[in-house]
């Protein structure tokens, strides 16, 4: 049975125990504003990091030159463009390390520009990513237009998550987004010079929409998410197809799929992207220095390989296997304890874990960022039924409480 418990004699404890119980207090009656100011501290901060403490990465360079193609046909000038460019924007010590690896990879892509220039399709599918940089390239040094891209990108999804936890009514569930948000190296992501962040970002807000059952909103996020990383398709076609086979009206998604669908083959074929196992290759498996007519004949073997190997290192390495596996434990854990997704969110959830290992089965590469559009949102989903959850507990405290008699002993 129930009891109070023993009563404090030390001062000391007596002391801790009335600060706890204050702070108790205090958080029961403001979590949700203490939440929100919280998980806002770190989306700022993470945005201020994101532009004063860049990171370095070898693939500016090639993003830098797809996006001004247009105004340096030349290979040779392209592939000087883009390297004075980032010399420009970053410290002599980060540029050494970008094109100075004692002869190897990076060391031939700076003296080569033929090689360098063969790469590009891999880069230019980025379709949206590359315009949004050549655009802002025109009022600032390109190097910071890729900062302020990332810049933008943090504050667009703190916003749609806190949106997101106030429609939920959970926004005292804040800090524990900001938690898994640490864990899935949304920092790194941040930080880093690529079109991930921005592909998550516009991707959480077509999801967003989806949820709430705004159709145009839906297909055009979705989109453009697409868009800026072509590799969303995955995702796309996993969603659309389970929303047809479970009869789930939801025409936002389904059009963004459609049209997701027919740019791929266009943005594809324009891009003169080397195709599927070429790209894989050079991503997994040995980096070609030239990717011209390159079209190795597909290995079993050698794609099995690629694949435990990249599965070694995420597990070991990375921290997006650990995050979805999170994620799936507080599916169970809410399912069970009676709490479940409802329709329309149970399938996007599925949607979300299914997208991921699919992405992973097709190009088996490693890291993190690459999955990180998949990680977050299903801990969104589950904000409903944790609040929920949460709610049922404290009722049954408060009745267990009321059912206490006054001296019972165990």
């Amino acid at each position: 049975m129930l009891t109070k418990s023993p009563a404090a004699n030390d001062p000391l404890d007596r002391l801790a125990e009335t600060g706890l119980a204050w702070g108790e207090g205090i958080y029961a009656r403001l979590a949700a504003p203490i939440g929100a100011a919280a998980f806002a501290l770190y989306i700022l901060l993470t945005a201020f990091t994101a532009w004063v403490m860049p990171d370095a990465n070898w693939d500016m360079l090639p993003y830098l030159a797809v996006a001004e193609e247009g105004a340096h046909p030349d290979a040779q000038a392209l592939h000087d463009y883009a390297y004075s460019a980032v010399k420009a924007g970053v410290s002599a010590g980060d540029y050494k390390v970008l094109t100075d690896d004692g002869g190897g990879f990076r060391s031939h892509m700076r003296e080569n520009a033929a090689d360098f220039h063969s790469l590009l399709g891999m880069y230019r599918i980025k379709f949206l990513y590359a315009e949004i940089l050549s655009t802002l390239s025109a009022v600032m040094s390109p190097v910071e237009a890729m900062r302020l891209v990332q810049v933008f990108s943090v504050l667009l999804f703190g916003a749609i998550a806190l949106l997101w936890l106030h429609r939920e009514k959970a926004l005292a569930l804040a800090p524990v987004v900001g938690a898994v948000l640490i864990m899935a190296d949304f920092g790194d992501a941040a930080r880093a010079s690529t079109p991930d962040l921005l592909t998550s970002a516009l991707l959480l807000g077509g999801l967003y929409a989806y949820v709430r059952g705004r159709d145009v909103a839906t297909a055009m996020l979705l989109f453009l998410a697409f868009m800026v990383r072509p590799d969303n398709i995955v995702f796309l076609a996993i969603f659309a197809v389970l929303l047809v086979v479970f009869r789930q009206k939801a025409r936002g998604a389904l059009a963004g799929f459609a049209a997701s669908f027919v740019a791929y083959f266009a943005i594809s074929h324009w891009a003169q992207h080397p195709g599927w196992w070429p790209h894989l290759w050079f991503s997994s498996i040995e980096q070609h220095y030239n990717m011209d007519g390159f079209e190795p004949a597909f290995s079993v073997t050698a794609y099995l390989k690629a694949f435990a190997t990249s599965l070694l290192r995420a597990v070991n390495l990375n921290s997006w296997v650990g995050v979805s596996v999170l994620a799936l434990a507080g599916w169970f854990a809410t399912s069970r304890a009676g709490f479940r997704l409802d329709r329309r969110a149970g399938i996007l959830f599925a949607a979300l874990v299914l997208g991921a290992l699919t992405k992973f089965a097709v190009f088996p590469i490693h890291d993190t960022r690459i999955y990180f559009p998949h990680l977050i949102p299903p801990f969104l989903l589950l904000a409903a039924p944790f609040m929920a959850l949460w709610a049922a507990v404290v009722r049954g405290q408060h009745s267990a409480a009321l059912h206490v008699i006054p001296g019972d002993k165990p």
